[in-house]
């Protein structure tokens, strides 16, 4: 899978990115949250959760693998223990191996982020998700035991009542952020950057105390 690292010369922790369908590592609103989050000390990878082969096919055979959630999650997973690795490449920090892990998740992804939160409990710290789809993260939420930020666009009311229910079922510390006047893709001005505010708050509560 192809994807971007973004190393800061001192790592508070290490974001990992869990695209949502029709998206990829080039979306920009990921990218802008991302580069919030670079500024504020933290590692991003933003990465393509399918290869190139798998994208090819998806627009030619309309296999939709984006809305595979198991396929997406298996993919995170594998990125939050390659950064635990020793198969790490170039020049990049051996500093990540140590660093707290959290999960940044939009749409379908969000599913994804929460999966890989329940399957690795001792690396993923902390999860947020962007006008997520957490339920379909299903039998994963009451053992997801990550502190989860859930924000939501306030003109969003069926993804609200979603992220709701999804809150009363997660296992560990959640909250529920509702941006006002948002939409879906918190296209409005300044939604984007509300969104990039509170994950930049809750990942440094719960990753910087842990590095």
């Amino acid at each position: 899978m192809d994807g971007a690292l973004s190393v800061p010369v001192e790592v508070r922790g290490t974001i990992v990115f869990a695209h949502g369908s029709g998206s990829g590592r080039f979306s920009p609103r990921n990218r802008a949250v991302a580069r919030v989050l670079f500024q504020a000390g933290f590692a991003t990878l933003v990465m393509d959760l399918l290869t190139a082969e798998e994208e090819e096919k998806e627009m030619r055979e309309q296999r939709r693998l984006r809305f595979d959630v198991r396929l997406l999650a298996d993919r995170v997973i594998a990125a939050i223990d390659w950064l635990g690795s020793d198969a790490m490449i170039g020049d990049t920090p051996a500093m990540l191996g140590e660093a707290p892990v959290g999960c940044f998740g939009a749409s379908t992804g969000a599913a994804a982020a929460l999966i890989a939160a329940a399957e690795r409990p001792l690396r993923v710290a902390a999860v947020v998700s962007r006008g997520g789809r957490p339920d379909l993260a299903d039998e994963a939420l009451p053992r997801a035991t990550a502190p989860t930020l859930l924000i939501v666009g306030g003109n969003d009311p069926e993804v609200i009542e979603i992220n709701r229910r999804a809150q009363g079922m997660l296992a560990g510390e959640a909250r529920l952020a509702i941006v006002p006047g948002a939409g879906h893709l918190f296209e409005e001005p300044g939604a984007l950057e509300k969104v990039a505010a509170e994950a930049r708050a809750w990942f440094h509560q719960h990753l910087v105390r842990l590095a």
